[in-house]
């Protein structure tokens, strides 16, 4: 992406705070509806002088990198299994494309009946979220892997270890990150939504509390945050570990 493309991708964050101030100073919305920017603001200085916000941001991260680290171990793990193994991957993928078609949201009333609340019911809608993605695209990388070049490992003498660290994992490793990319988009959306119902911390309870307060400023942060956090580790970690996966191992150039 080139320097100036990159700087494009700003300007409708500009209009859009733009049109914000206009609309809240305009007179037509109460404070309580549409905050003005600079209430907004306030807002966040005042959770991170306390704290409350940094806190917040640490409890999401964390119930993330938790949630998204047994994911991905699990799902790769197996998938690499599944796509080795032609039977195995026959038996599971089935039943995994049905629970793949059950959101990650849709399991946290049972989250909660299970776990109670907490970081235990969280991670386990996380998981859910993250996991069949993983798992699906691993088998895909797998499989998509040309079978000359496995012939052609074996006839040099390569053993199954050799095959599988130097062939199929490498060959994988384009879909595996696509897969986790994609299943950390869908877990961060499942986190903030199991923390509005099943959390004490975090930023979706602090959407959900200041809900009580009708403190709309509060959840503007909070909405705010979510989409910079997101914004910060898709454009800075996962896009370019993608592109610099595809590059090296993938069989399609980078532009």
């Amino acid at each position: 992406m080139k320097r100036g493309d990159s700087w494009l991708g700003v300007l409708p964050f500009v209009a859009l705070v733009a049109a914000w101030w206009v609309a809240s100073h305009s007179g037509r919305f109460s404070a309580g509806a549409l905050p003005r920017p600079e209430s907004v603001l306030a807002a966040a200085r005042e959770l991170a002088s306390t704290g409350e916000l940094q806190a917040d941001v640490l409890a999401s991260l964390g119930r993330l990198v938790l949630g998204a680290g047994a994911s991905v171990l699990l799902g790769a793990g197996l998938g690499i299994l599944a796509g080795l193994n032609r039977f195995l991957g026959d038996l599971l993928l089935p039943l995994a494309s049905f629970f793949s078609a059950v959101s990650g949201i849709a399991w946290i009333p049972l989250a909660i009946m299970w776990f109670g609340l907490g970081t235990v019911a969280v991670t386990f809608v996380i998981w859910n979220s993250i996991f069949f993605l993983v798992f699906f695209n691993t088998v895909l990388g797998v499989r998509s892997v040309p079978r000359i070049m496995e012939q052609a490992v074996r006839t040099l003498g390569g053993g199954h270890r050799v095959l599988v660290l130097q062939v199929f994992l490498p060959g994988a490793l384009p879909y595996i990150v696509s897969g986790i990319r994609t299943g950390l988009g869908f877990g961060w959306r499942a986190l903030i939504a199991a923390e509005l119902i099943a959390a004490t911390s975090g930023l979706g309870f602090l959407i959900f509390d200041a809900s009580h307060y009708f403190r709309t400023d509060r959840i503007l942060v909070g909405i705010g945050g979510i989409g910079i956090l997101w914004t910060l580790m898709d454009g800075a970690i996962l896009g370019p570990l993608e592109r610099r996966t595809v590059k090296r191992w993938g069989t399609v150039a980078e532009p």
